[in-house]
């Protein structure tokens, strides 16, 4: 195992800049998870811890050892990546102990480090069968497999789970999750999902544009968010973030007045913004803010309902079923305490 360092690295290509200056310290034995959107650079970053992209700027350290010069085969990481990459002609076995038949390892060792990762990754029963003879769960586990034969220092895994369907993606989320919790092997994982982020990570880094947004444990960064960026991108459904004016102690929006806790300067401009769990509702009009419900999505244990007021929708979550329908009249009721505002200009966290 071995603690992680980026120090104000950067990354060019050509006249363009794709990384400005990042800085992260991953502990060791730490999972650390990398989210943004698509093209915010979060892989880039990975390419250029494992050795595959060269660094403009900036160093990276793996347990204290600067590696910016270092070839990817001597940096003692193993990466997992999107596409499993699997020798079609190999067995499972084969293809698991390759890197170690590269390094020239004993028969012996592999066969005992390919069985090892195998028990692990209940995998035993498939060591004689072909990438095409598996699921797609099944070659995913195969290429852990391969990564854990080596015995790494730092794992990679660059979005492992996005070609999978949703019911295995979760399932692999927990066994991602186990084998790090059994292995203990400081890792590094990229995702554009942030539920996977959420329900994976020690810690968080939110990447946006080419730098990290908030660095934080995952309920941190949902409680507590430091810009409009992090607060709309972390949690699902997405927080409901709408404009007003802070005034007298609340904001005044939509028509109506929306408590908080937080405080802003007397007729600032601010974003309110309010998870769609934390609502209440009455189809008491008196009370409340007073909302046409448009769509309800029935999700079993809960309910998905967009509601608008005026121009503006909103996402509302209950717990258990709900007899509201298009049309209805519903009431709602935000919970002060759980609402966040930030500054409309600069986007921070008030």
């Amino acid at each position: 195992m071995a603690s992680v360092a980026f120090s104000r690295v950067e990354k060019s290509f050509g006249h363009t800049k794709v990384l400005h200056g990042i800085s992260l310290e991953i502990a060791d034995g730490e999972f650390m998870v990398l989210v943004g959107p698509s093209g915010c650079g979060k892989s880039t970053l990975l390419r250029m811890l494992a050795g595959l992209e060269e660094i403009s700027g900036g160093e990276i350290a793996i347990d204290g050892r600067v590696v910016n010069d270092l070839d990817s085969k001597d940096r003692d990481i193993a990466m997992v990546f999107q596409s499993y990459a699997l020798y079609p002609h190999m067995t499972v076995a084969e293809n698991m102990g390759f890197s170690l038949r590269l390094r020239n390892d004993s028969k012996a060792r592999i066969e005992d480090r390919v069985a090892h990762a195998a028990r692990i990754l209940n995998l035993g029963h498939f060591l004689k069968r072909y990438p095409r003879e598996l699921s797609g769960g099944q070659r995913q586990r195969v290429a852990m497999g391969r990564a854990i034969v080596r015995d790494p220092k730092v794992f990679l895994f660059d979005e492992p789970l996005s070609n999978l369907d949703a019911k295995l993606r979760v399932a692999m989320r927990a066994e991602i999750k186990a084998l790090h919790q059994r292995l203990k092997t400081t890792t590094v994982y990229v995702t554009h999902d942030q539920v996977e982020a959420m329900t994976m990570a020690d810690r968080i880094a939110v990447m946006n544009d080419g730098r990290i947004e908030q660095l934080g444990r995952p309920l941190e960064l949902y409680d507590r968010p430091a810009n409009l960026f992090v607060a709309q991108f972390i949690g699902s459904p997405a927080m409901n973030v709408f404009d007003g004016v802070y005034r007298n102690g609340a904001v005044e929006a939509l028509g109506a007045r929306w408590p908080c806790n937080a405080r802003a300067n007397e007729g600032q401009s601010v974003k309110y913004g309010i998870r769609p769990v934390h609502f209440d509702l009455a189809f008491d009009q008196t009370a409340g803010i007073e909302t046409e419900v448009v769509v309800v999505e029935p999700m079993g244990a809960e309910t998905e309902l967009v509601v608008r007021i005026g121009d503006q929708s909103l996402t509302v979550v209950t717990h258990g079923r709900s007899s509201a329908g298009p049309g209805d009249k519903l009431s709602l009721a935000p919970s002060a305490k759980h609402a966040h505002l930030f500054d409309a200009a600069s986007g921070l966290r008030l």
